[in-house]
């Protein structure tokens, strides 16, 4: 089986005392948090930065102490883990990647929660959103 490694965000920003999450409309269909492969010779932090910037053109300052690790399999004979971190946006000029990304959205913790596809995605918001809440 083929072994996969990617790095992302759960990225977040305040307006007023109210933080939202950032949630990728993927062009696949699915609805995301900001993720990608490394590249060789980067290290995880460079890959998170990078992802990052390509897919939404935000800069970030990631939050490493917070990491929360999914495996899945996107095909049979692949398996994947992707760790996410958690990442205050820096800038606010949001453009989505073309080539895989349809639309970004801003939203608190509720209708983030809802709007993601998938489980593990939503287990590492509710994690995130739990980090962020206790280190405030």
């Amino acid at each position: 089986m083929k072994k996969e490694r990617s790095y992302g965000a759960v990225v977040y920003r305040y307006e007023g005392k109210e933080r939202l999450y950032l949630i990728e409309n993927m062009r696949l269909g699915h609805v995301s948090l900001p993720k990608g492969h490394i590249e060789a010779g980067e290290t995880p932090l460079q890959c998170t930065l990078r992802e990052i910037k390509e897919e939404t053109n935000l800069d970030v300052n990631v939050d490493m102490s917070f990491s929360h690790t999914i495996t899945y399999s996107p095909s049979s004979d692949v398996s994947k883990d992707v760790t996410f971190f958690v990442a205050e946006a820096l800038s606010e000029d949001l453009i989505p990647q073309p080539e895989e990304v349809s639309s970004l959205v801003w939203a608190p913790f509720e209708k983030a929660y809802k709007m993601l596809t998938f489980d593990t995605d939503k287990e590492t918001l509710k994690d995130a959103d739990t980090y962020l809440t206790q280190h405030a």
